[in-house]
């Protein structure tokens, strides 16, 4: 029997099932067209994950449960992860240039205009923000393997590691 995959000590399943009732209301299709919409979108080779509170169920920085502040006010970190989807981002648009984006957002809406698309046909499925960050896949098997934060594989497999 295949063992089950993990992310900073939450399964796959349990992640999923937590944001498919607490970002779209235990509607799987809604989840679904969400992970449909990504990989339309998606550059070859590319991985999109979900990071964050959605995933966790509560906020990093407080402790606070999702949507602490009410229905949609928490956001989704949506992650694409691999070097196809770097070129998407301006060179002001990233915390580590050609390696790392920052997350594009109401804070930084132009760092990556080609994904604005996207990120709106997103929101509108989501009813509520979503961030959209580029990274490489030795970044998101730092954060997994070293520092041990939880992600939800959507759509693709990042890359193998040693």
């Amino acid at each position: 029997m295949a063992t089950e995959v993990s992310h900073g000590g939450l399964t796959e399943r349990e992640m999923r099932e937590r944001v498919i009732e607490s970002v779209f209301g235990g509607d799987r299709s809604r989840f679904d067209a969400f992970c449909s919409i990504l990989s339309e979108y998606m550059p070859p080779n590319t991985a999109a994950v979900l990071r964050g509170s959605a995933v966790t169920g509560c906020r990093w920085t407080d402790r606070a449960p999702f949507d602490a502040d009410g229905p949609g006010t928490s956001d989704l970190d949506v992650t694409i992860v691999g070097g196809e989807i770097i070129p998407f981002y301006k060179l002001t648009g990233f915390f580590v240039p050609g390696i790392h984006s920052r997350p594009l957002s109401d804070d930084d809406p132009d760092i990556a205009p080609a994904l604005v698309p996207l990120r709106e046909k997103l929101m509108t499925l989501a009813g509520r923000p979503v961030n959209i960050q580029g990274t490489r896949d030795w970044v998101m098997y730092m954060r997994d393997c070293v520092f041990g934060q939880p992600y939800l594989t959507l759509v693709g497999e990042i890359g193998d590691h040693p």
